[in-house]
């Protein structure tokens, strides 16, 4: 589980590589660095590599790091993603969105099975509102849409309108009044320069591609950029 009142930093291990054991000895290089610079947690996820590569990586994370937190996304499959952490330790599961992407007649059905596969969890659920890439169909407003979502998850996630682009400010402000004391977690396009700002408003960071060389989603992790941002983000009260 994460701690929220400490607004944890989250940290993306994309699983980029030519095949699953390079695409693993990069995981663990990053990993590594992650958590050797003061990371909170770390996230696998298919968004390069395949399901078998996050469930490798899962393997090395409990292996080598069992008392630090880890979490998975299985790109649209959030049960897979469920039975992954189950197995493998996971600190939590992300859900690229919960609530708002589906028109009303399925969203019953969606909230129906996603409870039910969550009833017996050991995991935080992270679910998206309003998160990057995800259509909005179900013509409720924000305020019930959130609502719903907080029902559904243990800490809600929202982005702006791409990878690596910024979650805007107002956006958070505007989530967090709606959310109250729901943790809400800001899902990408933090920066170095801009986290302080953004842990004003939310209860955590998830951030990938800015801790990469050239600051892109396809590059590898960058020991002196995490250094850097560890560095900032030591600057700023936590856990109040």
């Amino acid at each position: 589980m994460l701690e929220y009142a400490n607004k944890p930093i989250i940290a993306m291990l994309h699983l980029m590589g030519r095949g699953g054991r390079d695409i693993l000895e990069r995981m663990i290089r990053e990993a590594n660095v992650y958590y050797e610079n003061g990371v909170d947690a770390v996230m696998v996820e298919n968004y390069f590599g395949g399901v078998e590569d996050c469930e490798a990586g899962l393997a090395w994370l409990l292996k080598n790091f069992p008392d630090k937190p880890y979490g998975v996304n299985i790109l649209g499959d959030y049960e897979r993603a469920f039975a992954l952490a189950k197995e493998y330790g996971g600190s939590f599961v992300q859900i690229d969105s919960v609530c708002g992407h589906l028109p009303p007649e399925k969203d019953k059905l969606y909230a129906e099975r996603l409870m039910e596969s969550a009833s017996d969890r050991t995991f935080d659920i992270l679910g998206g509102l309003r998160f990057k890439y995800q259509p909005v169909l179900s013509g409720r407003s924000l305020k019930e849409d959130a609502r719903l979502a907080a029902m559904r998850c243990d800490a809600v996630v929202t982005t702006g309108s791409g990878t690596g682009e910024d979650s805007p400010t107002d956006k958070l402000i505007e989530f967090k009044k709606i959310l109250g004391a729901k943790p809400l977690i800001v899902g990408a396009g933090v920066t170095s320069e801009t986290v302080a700002e953004k842990l004003r408003y939310a209860d955590g960071v998830i951030i990938g591609s800015w801790l990469k060389t050239g600051h892109t989603a396809y590059a590898e992790v960058d020991p002196q950029y995490v250094k850097d941002f560890m560095e900032r983000v030591r600057l700023i009260p936590r856990g109040m």
